[in-house]
């Protein structure tokens, strides 16, 4: 991969910069700076600046021309998502442009793909994933919702758990167990679903502020037809890996890592913390990490963009994301101080917070909190360097 930055760069820079500027709506990036949950945007605000997005034909950036994309270079693309995230636009949406889109490119059938491609691509279907299951987590091959093969419809029986915005979602894609009979990762189909289904239900789990992101699934003889399979019967466990690559290492976390990063420099600046040598060498610490990852990554997306995977570089990927996240929300709480408790996070007192909005519990103390998740959500760390040792090093 060439490193240098060629010179029309900073020219599509600003011209992102400048479609950001003028069509960004206020309202969505005030919402989305506030938000306690700092991985999603509500459903409304996402699809809203979707199709903005859309419109200009930047909606699914990863995507080839030929379902919508844009046919961006991986520094195009780099350039788009830190300058996205920098602005305070909401992320997309994970499960439909990131994890089945591809999915559904690599492993769909030309009906499947000329009836939800577009869709994702506009933002007018909005999906979930099911995978974990109470029996089922960082063991994934251990899933147990039944999918018995009756003619022409499979038919469905129990849970998906830690299901992300699954209240919000038109349809879900799931691993289903169809085979007992041979090792467990033998067994398992990749079926998708229409949440409207009867007999499905959706029970919130919220957290304990109060933020409603994951649910729980109940599947009581749900039907889904045989043409909503992806591949063959017992190959999802081929499916669910491929697309485990992208939601681990098919986008820029650096651009968020930046975004934070900047917060806790403003609030640091507010506080006065910002005076001290070691914060700030701290900090350059973190910068200097930030932009590790950000080359890495686009190693890897430009070997993806070449029409090669992620692999288990993602996997890498995903690791220090995690750890990066971490680090950068736990400076962003010192450079807050007891502020970062003040407000709705310390019981819901019907007074604003103290300080600038950078140093408010939802920018703070909750992204803190939230992202001591990021090493268990999407498989642990301790997944990670398994597939790392296993994939990369051969152990």
């Amino acid at each position: 991969m060439d490193a240098r930055l060629p010179p029309e760069l900073e020219d599509f820079r600003n011209e992102v910069r400048t479609f950001l500027n003028q069509r960004l709506p206020h309202d969505i990036r005030d919402r989305w700076q506030e938000t306690p949950n700092v991985l999603f945007a509500n459903r409304d605000d996402t699809v809203r600046w979707q199709k903005i997005l859309h419109e200009r034909g930047w909606s699914v950036p990863t995507w080839p021309v030929e379902w919508g994309g844009p046919g961006w270079d991986v520094m195009q693309r780099y350039v788009f998502e830190i300058e996205t995230a920098l602005a305070s636009a909401p992320p997309p949406p994970n499960a439909g442009p990131r994890m089945i889109g591809p999915v559904l490119m690599q492993y769909g059938t030309p009906a499947q793909k000329a009836r939800f491609l577009p869709r994702i691509a506009s933002a007018d279907d909005y999906w979930c994933q099911g995978y974990s299951e109470p029996g089922s987590g960082s063991d994934l091959a251990a899933l147990s919702l039944k999918a018995e093969l009756q003619g022409d419809e499979y038919v469905l029986n129990g849970s998906k758990i830690w299901t992300t915005l699954a209240h919000e979602a038109d349809f879900m894609f799931a691993l289903t167990r169809t085979d007992n009979s041979g090792r467990k990762q033998e067994g398992i189909t990749f079926l998708l679903l229409d949440m409207k289904s009867p007999g499905l239900t959706v029970r919130p789990l919220p957290y304990i502020s109060g933020v409603h992101e994951f649910n729980q699934v109940f599947f009581d003889d749900v039907r889904t037809p045989v043409s909503m399979r992806i591949g063959k019967d017992g190959q999802g466990w081929e499916i669910a890996k491929y697309l485990l690559e992208f939601e681990r290492g098919g986008n820029f976390l650096s651009g968020r890592i930046r975004a934070g990063l900047d917060r806790a420099k403003r609030a640091a600046k507010w506080s006065g913390v910002w005076d001290d040598a070691d914060f700030r060498r701290r900090y350059a610490d973190l910068e200097v990490r930030a932009e590790t990852v950000a080359w890495t990554e686009m190693k890897i997306l430009d070997r993806a963009t070449k029409g090669g995977r992620p692999g288990a570089n993602s996997s890498y990927i995903k690791l220090l994301g995690a750890e990066m996240n971490k680090d950068a929300t736990e400076l962003a709480m010192e450079a807050v101080g007891y502020f970062g408790h003040w407000g709705r996070a310390s019981g819901g007192e019907n007074i604003g917070p103290g300080g600038p909005m950078d140093a408010s519990p939802m920018n703070a103390s909750d992204r803190y909190f939230n992202h001591r998740a990021n090493s268990i959500m999407g498989g642990t760390n301790e997944i990670q360097h398994d597939v790392i040792a296993k994939q990369m090093l051969r152990l």
